[in-house]
């Protein structure tokens, strides 16, 4: 496997700038952009080829992968008290812990974000 390859590339659409933007999270930030998702992609991998090529020539180990890390499945999220006590009388209210009432909220969250961003694509195609 190419060293590439363990590295997440993301290529979105900017509202802000009219046009996909790429960057590998946690390494390198928004680095390409254009009007064709798929000419920013390649853009994208052929600038990550590139930093690859200098972090070896120059001896620097290369940043972890998010690709590679295994995720345990927790993390701790602190908030202010008045949410605390509203999330944990809405699961209560869903006859939920507050663990898994939390984590459906943050899911859907997620789905609709991905399904705007899907129409959103449709749209403009």
């Amino acid at each position: 496997m190419n060293k590439k390859d363990h590295f997440l590339k993301i290529v979105e659409w900017s509202e802000e700038d009219q046009c996909y933007v790429g960057s590998i999270p946690g390494w390198i930030g928004k680095c390409c952009h254009g009007d064709d998702e798929e000419k920013v992609y390649h853009k994208l991998c052929q600038i990550l080829e590139e930093w690859i090529d200098i972090y070896q020539e120059d001896h620097i180990p290369l940043p972890s992968s998010i690709a590679a890390k295994n995720f345990s499945g927790k993390f701790q999220l602190r908030i202010d008290s008045d949410l605390h006590k509203a999330l944990t009388i809405r699961a209560m209210q869903a006859n939920e812990s507050l663990n898994n009432f939390c984590g459906k909220i943050l899911k859907k969250i997620i789905l609709q974000s991905d399904v705007s961003r899907t129409d959103n694509r449709i749209k403009r195609d």
